[in-house]
């Protein structure tokens, strides 16, 4: 579990340092999260290897280490950018905070919700839900895992659609599809799980009011839609333009490997525990991130690294200059 503990508990250590002791660690942090990361992306002696299965029992300790460490540096940076430090160390302390927000805590609390037990589900619930995002924690696994890459999907984006116009419907239609799936599930049994999750948010804004007031909120608010709009942009990315075809009996195919766009480049799958592995885990939505692979001949391959191909999506026209005509070749494949 090196490769993992390194590139994420190695994160934690520097938005620790960076939040109490000030410069340069903040810069540094958000150095290590973008530029560093992207360099040793170039490197490919560091991909993972395909079938680490001794690394299982610890990969589910590191999560959960994750997990509750996610904590103290959220509410730990509400503390630092609603205070009287320094604008920039604050400027930067939020960048690099937000990221690991987007691509470490929920990456990792993706993992969590995937997980059998009882107390990883409800730990991945609560991180979510600190980040005003409980909702996503049944959607994805209610909506998105069972119609993705077809319409009835929010979070499967359409070939030509920005990242705009899909993020917007996505927020939207993931919080009412999940609430509809929920509710059929439990045909008014029990609390509904979107109570739980509206009243994480309720106390994860109070906690952030308790620490810097209306300054708390705020920064807690800013923290949290940066953090999901990286979720959206992931969504974005590992789906693009990709649909099941309807079978004879109308139903679409089941998912397969050909159904997500996946990245190989190890730094960045090591920060985000194998998250841009992506075909696999839907094939096998309970397999440890450690055991995730990746088949060149069978799975769309992305052009450059997750974070990278995040930033291409952020600028519509070069997004789609590098994008459609290679959704439109899976598309044909398929």
């Amino acid at each position: 579990m090196i490769r993992f503990a390194l590139a994420t508990l190695g994160m934690v250590a520097l938005l620790a340092l960076a939040m109490v002791v000030g410069a340069p660690f903040p810069a540094m942090a958000l150095a290590c999260v973008t530029v560093l990361v992207w360099a040793l992306d170039k490197i490919a002696a560091l991909a993972a290897p395909d079938v680490p299965g001794a690394e299982f029992p610890a990969g589910g300790g590191l999560s959960i280490t994750l997990g509750l460490l996610h904590f103290p540096l959220l509410y730990g940076g509400v503390a630092v950018l609603s205070s009287d430090a320094p604008w920039l160390d604050k400027l930067l302390i939020f960048l690099a905070l937000s990221l690991f927000l987007g691509q470490v805590s929920n990456s990792n609390a993706h993992e969590l919700i995937h997980r059998a037990g009882r107390w990883p589900r409800r730990l991945g619930v609560a991180v979510y839900a600190s980040v005003l995002f409980g909702h996503h924690a049944s959607a994805h696994v209610r909506v998105h895992h069972i119609h993705a890459a077809t319409d009835r999907d929010p979070n499967s984006a359409r070939l030509g659609e920005s990242w705009y116009a899909f993020a917007a419907r996505a927020w939207a239609g993931s919080l009412r599809a999940g609430y509809r799936a929920e509710s059929r599930l439990r045909q008014g049994r029990g609390v509904h799980p979107y109570a739980w999750y509206a009243g994480g948010a309720v106390l994860s804004l109070g906690i952030a009011a308790v620490i810097g007031g209306l300054a708390g909120i705020a920064a807690l608010l800013a923290l949290s839609a940066y953090a999901q709009a990286q979720l959206f942009l992931s969504d974005y990315v590992q789906h693009y333009g990709l649909r099941r075809r309807d079978s004879a009996n109308g139903r679409p195919e089941p998912v397969g490997p050909q159904h997500s766009w996946n990245a190989p480049q190890g730094a960045s799958s090591a920060l985000m525990l194998n998250a841009p592995r992506h075909s696999d885990h839907h094939a096998h939505p309970a397999r440890p991130y450690p055991g995730l692979q990746i088949d060149r001949d069978s799975m769309p391959i992305l052009p450059y690294s997750l974070p990278v191909m995040a930033c291409i999506a952020l600028v519509p026209p070069l997004w789609r200059r590098v994008m459609d005509r290679r959704a439109a070749r899976w598309a044909r494949a398929g």
